[in-house]
Order: C-alpha cells, then sequence, then structure tokens
C-alpha cells in the first residue's frame, strides 16, 4: 500500500502525468508514457531505467 497523500503528487517523470496505483502489481502505472515503475519496499522508483513498458491490453485497460 502507498500513501494516498504522497500518491496524490506523484507524478511520471517523461510525462509529468500523475500515475495511478496498481494494487495487485505494486507499481505506479502512467498510460501516457506506457511505463509502470516499481514500488519496492513500499518506496516509488521513479526511474525511467527502473520501469517496464506497458503492454498493448494494459495500455487500453
Amino acid at each position: 500500500m502507498i500513501d494516498k497523500k504522497l500518491l496524490s503528487i506523484l507524478v511520471c517523470p517523461v510525462t509529468k502525468v500523475p500515475v495511478k496505483y496498481d494494487a495487485e502489481k505494486e507499481e505506479l502505472v502512467c498510460k501516457e508514457s506506457g511505463l509502470a515503475y516499481p514500488i519496492r519496499d513500499g518506496i516509488p522508483v521513479m526511474l525511467e531505467s527502473e520501469a517496464r513498458l506497458l503492454t498493448s491490453d494494459e495500455k487500453l485497460g
């Protein structure tokens, strides 16, 4: 779980768009950039080099 206050200020470093929290995968998702940023030990890792690419289905869904 990520703190709601922290989530309200986090943006994708690529697009500067607010990210969405995916609790199931423990990731912060930005559909605009097509990236999902991991959360490790409760800390968001907001580095493009650490993010994974979203699949086509994830971008649409």
